[in-house]
């Protein structure tokens, strides 16, 4: 019985660990804009809460194997470090983004696409945390029996 209540907000605390680890990405790519030879890294949101929910069947593209272990794309760069429970725990796991527009210095971040998703996001996750804060209010609300 208990484990219906909860399972919402289980799912919807997976989801909240991933928008939060998408949007740590996504401010990366928008951090190292002007970083020469830095390739955006995304990974598909569907995928990862699909392999959160179910199991381990999370297929991204795989960093090409001029990449070091780490997911950076040259020796400087400083790893990205996953948030911790999240689905994305490698950057192995971590796709890269398309280049829409070549740039000279062969960095692949496209500022518009980047803030654009990074706002997408930030709505989606301050939607999935105020469903987790309503169901929480509920819950204590028929616990308290008012």
């Amino acid at each position: 019985m208990f484990s219906n209540l909860t399972n919402a907000l289980d799912f919807q605390s997976k989801g909240l660990v991933l928008r939060a680890e998408r949007q740590r990405v996504i401010a990366s790519n928008i951090a190292n804009a002007d970083t020469p030879g830095y390739s955006g890294r995304d990974f598909d949101f569907k995928k990862a809460m699909a392999e959160a929910t179910s199991g381990p069947t999370i297929a991204l593209a795989p960093p090409s194997s001029g990449t070091p272990a780490d997911g950076t794309t040259n020796s400087r760069h400083i790893p990205l470090t996953p948030i911790e429970g999240s689905s994305i725990g490698d950057n192995s796991k971590l796709g890269y983004t398309i280049q829409t527009q070549p740039a000279m210095d062969g960095n692949s971040v496209d500022l518009d696409r980047e803030r654009a998703n990074f706002v997408d996001n930030s709505v989606r996750y301050e939607a999935t945390l105020r469903f987790i804060n309503g169901s929480s209010r509920t819950i204590l609300s028929a616990i308290q029996g008012q």
